[in-house]
Order: structure tokens, then C-alpha cells, then sequence
């Protein structure tokens, strides 16, 4: 009885065991079945965007395989119809405010005068802070920009079939004669854009100061870029021969008229505020600097001795510029209509931060600063950012 009791027992338990171990058996089925399920879709998913990857890569492959194509077509067959050739907008980063309110006296190439200085103000809507970081451990730069005040401008940008482009230009170092325009730095080009290098002394917020700089006030800059000394210095490169007398320019010297210290001085203690210089001395060092080259065009250099001086409006004032640059100054003379005036008996005028500078140049070169005043045509340009204060800490 004993016996078939136990035997009984160990029967259930068996059955139960057997029981729970089915159970268990059929929930680790249905998990690993579930779990199976999920990686299941998760792969199928993830084959969907692998092959979505593959299919955009390959239509952008195709993409720029038809663009290299086409372009590699339009480059041995091109295009000169005017209305099929495409256009490249470009919004410039910055403005120059320089110590050259006008294009008069702007020197012709960058470096000639050192103490030239001009702040490019960048836009801060277009331009991060961070875009400039690192720029101040270069000492010098390119800069890109647009011949933004020359007088086909409008109608070059606007129809350029109805702009007239002239293949030769005048060259001052040829006095007069011409060059093709592609040969020189003319900025009366079919593209006005120009490329100046500048010496970078500090870099504040969104503002660069620069020296040595060739730009005229209000000049809008494209882009700039380090100058590299390695790449960007050529050793050997050669030049046109009219090209190598450095000194072509040059005026025999420079004297300051007694006058023109008290002028100076009266105008510094209006305008010196304003200054991108320290001091009335800085400033006449300045001016010393712009007028030891002969900044005159072409026609102004030879009409004291090949032609006759007129006055212009009834006000003895005339201008004149080369094709070659954006130089230019005005010119008073003090005579007859009709009677031909020397050198000496011209009063010229070139007018920096505001000022208007006069002075006398005679035939041997020799250049005598008459006075200084303030100019009633152009005022201290567009300089509402910075001044000598500004950039007194970083300026050697």
C-alpha cells in the first residue's frame, strides 16, 4: 500500500516536472521566436537604408559624372553667346574704410606706401568671429575685391553687350602708350575684380586693420586669403623690360611749404579724433610717403609742357586719370585760358582721410606740399568704426 502510494507521488512529480519543463520550453520558443522577429525587421529596415544609401550614392555619382561630362564638352566647344554664358552673384564680406577718400592718389600698387592703412569691417550677418581666427598669425594677405567706382559699372553688370571694352589700355610706365589689357593691372577690365596684397597689423572683433594698402575708401572686398611666402613668392619670374625701372614714379623729393604746418595743425584738432594716425607728425610722414611717387596721370604729366591749360566750369579745376589705374587728381591752374602754364604754376590736390592736400611739382620732380584743408567735396569717408585709438595697444 506504502509502495503504491510513493509510486503515485513520484508519478505527479514527474508529470509536473515534465509539465513546467514544457511550459518552459514553449515561452523560450515564443521569446526567441519574438526576439527572432524584431532582428528580423530591424535587418529588414536596415537593408531598406543601405540600399536607399546605395541608390543615392550611385544618382549622385551619375550626377556629377553627366556635370564633369558636360562641362569637360563646354570647355572644347564653348559657348559665346552672351545669353547662355552663366552668371556668378557675389555679395561682398566687408567694406574698406581707408585713408584714401578718393581714387585720386591711391597708390598704384600695394606696398609703396607703408604707412597706408585702411580697416575692412566685415559683415557680421555673413561673416562668425570664428571665420577669423588664426588670421592674426599671418603678416600679410590677399585681398579680392570689386573696381566698385568704375564709371561702366552699372552697364557692364547690368547689359554687358551694350558695354564697351577696350583691348588696350594706356600704361603709365609706357607714358602713355598702350598695352593690352590682360598685360596690365588696369582696373577698367571685363571682370573688375582686383587682387592687392596688405600687411595685416591687428585682428579685432570683425574688423582687420591693414597697412600698406592700395584700396580706395568704401572699396568692397570679396574674400581674402593668407599670402603664403613659400607658394605665393616666385623667385626667378620674369617681367617686361618696361617694367623694371622701379623708380620710373618716383618724384625727386618732397618739402613741406612753412604754411603747411599751421594748416595741419588746425585741422588735426578737428579731424585728429578721426585719424587712423597718431599724430599730426604720423600724418605729414603719411603724405610724405603718397606724394614721393608722382601720382599725376598721364595726360596731367605731359600737358604743362605739350599743351594748353583750361579751366573747367569757371572754377580752374580739372581731373584726370590713367587707363591703367584709379589715380587721378585734381588740377588748378592759375593763368590765362590761353597762355600755356610750367608745372610750377599747377596746383594739384589729392585728398586722404578727409583732407585736402595742395601742393606744386616742377619739372625736375621735386614735389613742395603747400597746405592742408578740409575738403568740402569729400568728407572723412566712411570710417565710423575705428580710428587710431581703436588700435593704439596693437600698432608698433
Amino acid at each position: 500500500m506504502a509502495y503504491s502510494t510513493e509510486s503515485k507521488w513520484l508519478t505527479a512529480s514527474m508529470a509536473f516536472a515534465l509539465a513546467a519543463l514544457s511550459a518552459s520550453t514553449a515561452f523560450s520558443v515564443y521569446f526567441w521566436k519574438k526576439k527572432a522577429r524584431v532582428l528580423a525587421s530591424k535587418v529588414e529596415e536596415l537593408e531598406k537604408s543601405l540600399k536607399s544609401s546605395i541608390d543615392k550614392f550611385v544618382s549622385e555619382r551619375q550626377g556629377r559624372v553627366r556635370a564633369q561630362q558636360a562641362l569637360r564638352k563646354a570647355l572644347v566647344e564653348p559657348k559665346f553667346d552672351n545669353s547662355e554664358l552663366p552668371s556668378y552673384p557675389m555679395t561682398p564680406i566687408g567694406i574698406i574704410e581707408s585713408c584714401f577718400s578718393t581714387r585720386n592718389g591711391t597708390p598704384r600698387q600695394p606696398l609703396l606706401v607703408p604707412l597706408a592703412r585702411a580697416c575692412l569691417v566685415f559683415n557680421s550677418a555673413r561673416v562668425p568671429p570664428a571665420s577669423l581666427e588664426g588670421l592674426g598669425e599671418y603678416s600679410h594677405c590677399w585681398i579680392i575685391y570689386v573696381f566698385h567706382l568704375n564709371t561702366n559699372l552699372e552697364k557692364l553688370w547690368k547689359d554687358p553687350t551694350k558695354s564697351k571694352f577696350k583691348a588696350k589700355v594706356r600704361v603709365p610706365r609706357l607714358k602713355g602708350g598702350r598695352m593690352g589689357v590682360f598685360a596690365t593691372r588696369s582696373p577698367h577690365r571685363l571682370c573688375p575684380i582686383g587682387l592687392t596684397v596688405a600687411k595685416i597689423e591687428a585682428v579685432q572683433g570683425n574688423m582687420m586693420l591693414l597697412s600698406g594698402v592700395d584700396l580706395v575708401d568704401g572699396t568692397p572686398v570679396l574674400d581674402i586669403k593668407p599670402y603664403l611666402p613659400y607658394c605665393d613668392s616666385i623667385q626667378g619670374a620674369n617681367v617686361p623690360n618696361w617694367l623694371m625701372e622701379d623708380n620710373l614714379l618716383a618724384v625727386a623729393s618732397v618739402s613741406f611749404a612753412e604754411n603747411f604746418t599751421f594748416t595741419l595743425a588746425a585741422c588735426w584738432e578737428r579731424e585728429g579724433k578721426n585719424s587712423l594716425y597718431a599724430s599730426a607728425d604720423e600724418f605729414q610722414s603719411f603724405i610724405k610717403q603718397v606724394l614721393s611717387w608722382d601720382i599725376r596721370s598721364v595726360s596731367q604729366r605731359n600737358r604743362p609742357r605739350d599743351s594748353l591749360i583750361k579751366r573747367q566750369n569757371g572754377n580752374g579745376l580739372e581731373s584726370g586719370s590713367d587707363s591703367d589705374n584709379h589715380q587721378g587728381e585734381a588740377a588748378c591752374d592759375h593763368g590765362s585760358d590761353q597762355v600755356p602754364l610750367s608745372s610750377k604754376e599747377i596746383t594739384y590736390h589729392v585728398i586722404v582721410e578727409g583732407l585736402d592736400i595742395s601742393y606744386r611739382i616742377d619739372i625736375s620732380g621735386n614735389v613742395i606740399v603747400e597746405k592742408v584743408s578740409q575738403s568740402q567735396t569729400v568728407p572723412n569717408g566712411n570710417r565710423t568704426h575705428s580710428n587710431y585709438m581703436t588700435w593704439r595697444g596693437k600698432l608698433n
